[in-house]
């Protein structure tokens, strides 16, 4: 029984030990499940995974773990991972935290139970960010920390780029508010504002609005507007208005921004041609977008950033190309309206200007009319022959004001038509410089203005240009110059000669007084059409307010330009250049070959030295023997020394006893056949009688021109080449003997005008007083006339179709006999239109009886 039972105690022992045997295995089998499956998590793991004790000794690590920190073995992480590790994370983060110890991390675990956080690594030398999971797990009778991480550089690389894009969409349309709200004259500072915005947003340096802009036919870029951030770039800057040539700088760009290509990226990676011209100015990195208004490429707009090589991303260039756009617009938009509203200004200044002109010529034509009308009266009324004279007289006067006045608004509407046209001759332009002074010399006169002008030697005798143009010119300004400069005061012409090339000379013309001057302002209307200097000039002085405006556009024509200095109370200074061609008969002298010079003896008499060296100047550039003296007892002492003279010039205000009383004394000592000239600034009527009942047999006005004294010498020698034309063009009487002519015109006084200038000709002359009267006449009977003035505008037909009718006829001579026009219409179209209608040339209105001649004579065969 004993037996028994202990049998069945063994056998009891012996199962039981069995069965935790299989307990122990079917755990380790849990156990090794339970590890394999820990194991194939962490191995499954595709981000680093790291187990820790509370030593901070590594117990495993996931093959991810190995690879992201670069170990081959884990015996190898287990004993260098850490260190490694620590070394990895940067003492400060990026965004300038402090950067926490593994230590401090896993006693915060220890704590918390978990943790979450994202720190930077630097592996191989780049920045990565990691998010940091770190929990606390029971380990034996301890605890253990596994630490996951997951590198989330690309996700915050996103995330930030999305911010950024973000911000600077936020910056552009705040750019865009400023802009669009800005009124034109703050453009400037909203300008500044935007760049500002986007530059710092941006991070950049520099910011340039660059405009396209033809200068000298080379497309330049010019600089607009800037924003720089101040303090950053220290090398070259670029300053406003500051061009530069697409083809001499970067060749390549103006085409690549016509194809609207941008250029981006590190100025290292740019071409040698970009490299050369952008690294001068500081520049590491830019991007250039093209900017096109309205179809056309207009300028480009840069943004340098001075201290990073980088290249801006799509989505910066994106919306740095929208803002580009933004700021051209608005710079663009600045500018149109400012153009709107200073041409509205002009507009409103110019309606002024006119109504101010149409008041003026108001006044400037009926002046003259009411000295017409008035004189006219007076020598209807007057029975002394003087007095009707003197009336004639005024009413010429008055008209060749008026008439000239009629030519300034000619003149300014063919300026303002563009139709203002030069006709070049070869021209004495000494002699162009008398005319002009002759015609002024009677107001000099009676202001009691001193006069003197001075003339370059080295100025030829002869150019080719538009003589009367250039004299209307010189006339105006001398012509101002009297009118502004008070009694007794002093005006000076000048002309000088400032170089020739390829027989083009430029000549410098000045006209300077001791007038009433102008300030800057007055003298910034000076060449605008229909405006004086001042508003209340043409209530004290008169005129136009055309005379400048049209002179300088003749003189722009001539290839020249104005200059004008002038301060209030100081006087004024005209100077303008002109270009001319050296005439063909430079070497033609002023003297007539057929006089025998050498042998001329004259006597200069003249209180002045330098009207004496004037003297001496002429004579020595004209070839003849000139003495001179200083007073009366000097000029007597010489004819008793020498001889009598040839001829003697005399000033009339000689020292002492006065020219005329002198030139008396000359002719008692000289009983020869020696000619007297006397010179003098008034006019020959006011001395006439005096001085002939003392001997005296020429008269010469001041200022003294070298041509005006050989002229005087060929004349008094009786071989003056002047003289003989003179003499073949001054008598007319019976010059066109068995003409017959017939003149279509429909006004009275206008027939009676021409028929009593061409009186003394010979003419036979027929009226017609219309066109087609003028038509009947002729087709009546073609052989009967030899040449028809036609006067354009007529009632029932006018002068274009009266000669049309006349080339249609088939009649002897229909279509040969010449036919001149006769119209007030001068403007070239005019002309041409009277030349298409069949006519063979014209006439202008008022008519001039040299031209009448001129015509007459082209025409009509010489007979006899």
């Amino acid at each position: 029984m004993s037996q028994r039972k202990t049998f069945f105690r063994k056998s009891a022992q012996e199962g039981s030990s069995v069965e935790e045997a299989e307990n122990i295995r079917e755990t380790n089998k849990i156990l090794e499940q339970e590890r394999r499956k820990s194991k194939a998590l962490l191995e499954g793991n595709p981000h680093p995974s790291v187990m820790l004790d509370a030593d901070l000794n590594i117990l495993d690590c996931n093959s991810a773990a190995m690879e992201f920190f670069g170990f081959y073995s884990k015996e190898e992480f287990f004993k260098e991972a850490l260190q490694k590790i620590s070394k990895m994370i940067p003492e400060n983060q990026s965004d300038g935290r402090h950067s926490f110890s593994i230590a401090s991390r896993l006693a915060t675990v220890s704590v918390e139970g978990s943790i979450r956080f994202n720190t930077e690594f630097v592996i191989s030398g780049k920045m990565i960010t990691m998010t940091v999971t770190i929990n606390k797990i029971a380990y034996g009778d301890s605890a253990a920390f596994v630490c996951n991480l997951v590198d989330v550089t690309d996700l915050f690389e996103a995330r930030a780029m999305l911010l950024h894009r973000e911000q600077l969409l936020i910056t552009v349309n705040e750019a865009a508010e400023i802009l669009i709200a800005s009124d034109f004259e703050k453009i400037d500072e909203s300008l500044s504002r935007s760049m500002e915005k986007i530059g710092r947003c941006m991070d950049i340096d520099r910011i340039y609005l660059w405009k396209n802009r033809v200068i000298n036919d080379i497309n330049h870029y010019v600089q607009e507007f800037e924003w720089i951030n101040a303090g950053v770039c220290g090398a070259l800057s670029v300053q406003k208005n500051d061009r530069f040539s697409y083809i001499r700088s970067i060749p390549d760009w103006e085409g690549k921004f016509q194809r609207d290509e941008i250029i981006n990226g590190p100025i290292s990676a740019l071409s040698e041609a970009e490299q050369k011209s952008l690294s001068p100015y500081g520049i590491k990195s830019i991007l250039v977008v093209p900017v096109s208004l309205k179809g056309k490429f207009w300028g480009f707009v840069s943004f340098d950033d001075c201290r990073n090589e980088r290249t801006f991303t799509e989505d910066e260039e994106r919306m740095l190309k929208s803002a580009s756009l933004l700021m051209a617009n608005a710079l663009f938009r600045g500018e149109m309206t400012k153009s709107l509203i200073l041409a509205r200004e002009e507009a409103l200044s110019g309606a002024r200007a006119k109504g101010d002109f149409l008041a003026n010529m108001s006044h400037e034509i009926r002046t003259p009319l009411n000295a017409v009308i008035g004189m006219t009266a007076i020598g209807k009324n007057s029975s002394d022959l003087k007095r009707k004279d003197y009336s004639f007289e005024k009413i010429e006067e008055a008209s060749v004001h008026l008439l000239g006045v009629i030519n300034d608004i000619l003149d300014m509407s063919k300026i303002e038509a563009n139709k203002l046209e030069l006709s070049p001759i070869e021209f004495d332009f000494e002699k162009m410089l008398r005319r002009v002074v002759n015609v002024i010399a009677f107001r000099l006169d009676e202001r009691n203005q001193k006069f003197t002008v001075h003339i370059d030697n080295s100025i030829p005798r002869f150019l080719i240009g538009d003589d009367q143009r250039l004299a209307q010119v010189v006339a105006n300004l001398l012509s101002n110059a009297v009118k502004f400069t008070p009694e007794g005061g002093a005006i000076r012409l000048a002309a000088y000669f400032d170089g020739e090339k390829n027989d083009i000379c430029t000549i410098r013309i000045e006209v300077e007084d001791t007038g009433i001057g102008m300030d800057e302002e007055q003298k910034s209307r000076l060449f605008l059409a229909f405006q004086q200097a001042d508003s209340s000039t043409s209530r004290t002085f008169g005129g136009t307010g055309l005379g400048l405006a049209i002179s300088k556009r003749i003189v722009e024509m001539m290839g020249g330009n104005f200059r004008v200095e002038s301060a209030p109370g100081e006087g004024s200074l005209f100077s303008f250049t002109v270009r001319a061609m050296r005439g063909r008969r430079e070497m033609e002298g002023l003297l007539n070959p057929e006089l025998k010079w050498k042998n001329l003896r004259i006597l200069a008499i003249d209180g002045t030295q330098e009207e004496r060296d004037f003297y001496k100047e002429i004579a020595l550039r004209v070839g003849f023997t000139c003495d001179r003296a200083s007073n009366d007892e000097e000029a007597l002492a010489k004819i008793a020394e020498n001889g009598p003279y040839d001829i003697y010039f005399v000033d009339r205000k000689i020292p002492s006893i006065g020219g005329l009383e002198l030139s008396r004394k000359i002719r008692e000592a000289d009983s020869s056949k020696s000619v007297i000239a006397i010179i003098s600034e008034g006019e020959w009527s006011t001395i006439e009688n005096e001085a002939m009942q003392v001997g005296v047999d020429r008269f010469l006005s001041k200022p003294l021109f070298p041509s005006a004294i050989a002229d005087l010498i060929n004349e008094s020698l009786g071989t003056s080449r002047a003289a003989d034309a003179a003499k073949a063009t001054d008598d007319l009487k019976d010059i066109f003997p068995g003409y017959r002519v017939l003149i279509a015109e429909d006004m009275d006084i206008n027939r009676e005008i021409v028929l009593s200038l061409l009186e003394s000709t010979g003419l036979a002359v027929d009226f017609a007083v219309n066109g087609r009267e003028a038509v009947d006449f002729y087709s009546a009977d073609p052989e009967r006339y030899d040449l028809i003035l036609m006067d354009v505008q007529m009632p029932e037909m006018d002068g274009y179709e009266a000669t049309r009718s006349i080339r249609k006829l088939d009649a002897p001579g229909a279509k040969d006999v010449p036919i001149i026009a006769m119209t007030a219409n001068v403007f070239r179209e005019d002309i041409e239109q009277c030349l298409n209608a069949g006519m063979n040339s014209h006439i202008g209105k008022p008519l001039n009886f040299n031209d009448i001649i001129e015509q007459l004579y082209r025409f009509l065969p010489k007979r006899g």
